[in-house]
């Protein structure tokens, strides 16, 4: 009968754990469609600032030959980099916030193999306490921020590196997020936020607007734009994150949730034959000790 009690112990226990992936993965599910309807909108205000930026650049290549600016300049042989992830500040969502430290000691490993130096920044509990357990230092951390995006401190957090690339003291700064692609899916993302990756930049695409760019010797519209796209870039990551985070979450509490009634019906099952061995062994007791008074 011990037996019997373990095992409707555990089915109990398997029940209130059950209840509990549901309800988190409802939960997850509410967050989900709030941090998707607003990572949408800022993805049309970023493809507007990409766009902006790419007309503009455009514009300044045509009337110069090439965009002379600081945020431009290409180092073809870096010799030292910042790297910056974002993660989540909370865990139980499937191997979500692995895949962003995977790509970022991806990169690690490839710049340390060709000597160069990396500068690591992070922001979120789960990013940050790994690195902390495996001693990699970082100049810069946030907590807090990536489960509450915010503009304000999104800005002044890369504003701080944009000043270190300005003032020479890096030459590379890159962005990796794990970003939402939609309801089953997230996508890892490595965007060079510093100097600004051409490749984003179309060129050589004909311009149908009627903008007109004065001649700016101080490069005062140019740093302008590219600060406000780089802080964007930033916040936006912070934002598809979030959602990539929630969809993830949602993804594993369901799995969790399925497993745990798969193992209650075992159990249930597993507990139904125990019963019945314990029955069928009382009848034979029963049984045998009638047959001995004869």
């Amino acid at each position: 009968m011990a037996n019997l009690k373990d095992i409707k112990r555990k089915i109990s226990s398997v029940k209130g754990t059950q209840k509990t992936t549901r309800a988190m993965k409802l939960v997850s599910s509410a967050k989900l469609k709030r941090a998707e309807e607003v990572a949408k909108r800022s993805k049309t205000y970023a493809s507007k600032l990409t766009e902006l930026l790419s007309e503009i650049a455009q514009k300044m290549n045509q009337s110069e030959g090439e965009i002379d600016n600081v945020f431009f300049r290409e180092n073809k042989n870096p010799s030292k980099v910042d790297i910056v992830f974002v993660s989540a500040d909370k865990g139980l969502c499937g191997g979500f916030n692995y895949q962003t430290i995977k790509r970022t000691n991806k990169l690690l490993k490839e710049f340390d193999e060709a000597g160069v130096e990396v500068r690591l920044s992070g922001v979120g509990k789960k990013g940050i306490a790994f690195y902390k357990y495996n001693k990699r230092e970082m100049i810069n951390q946030i907590e807090g921020l990536s489960a509450s995006p915010n503009y304000e401190d999104a800005a002044k957090f890369i504003s701080e590196l944009v000043e270190d690339y300005i003032a020479g003291k890096t030459d590379k700064i890159i962005l990796v997020y794990n970003g939402y692609v939609n309801i089953i899916t997230q996508e890892i993302t490595q965007l060079q936020l510093l100097p600004v990756d051409m490749s984003n930049i179309e060129l050589n695409v004909v311009s149908m607007s009627e903008l007109e760019i004065e001649p700016d010797d101080d490069d005062t519209l140019m740093d302008a734009l590219v600060r406000k796209y780089i802080e964007y870039s930033m916040y936006y990551g912070l934002l598809t994150s979030l959602a990539g985070e929630h969809s993830a979450r949602m993804q594993a509490m369901d799995a969790a949730t399925k497993n745990a009634g798969e193992m209650v019906q075992k159990l249930t099952v597993k507990y139904n034959k125990a019963r019945q061995e314990a029955i069928t062994t009382e009848l034979i007791e029963i049984i045998s000790g009638m047959e001995s008074l004869k």
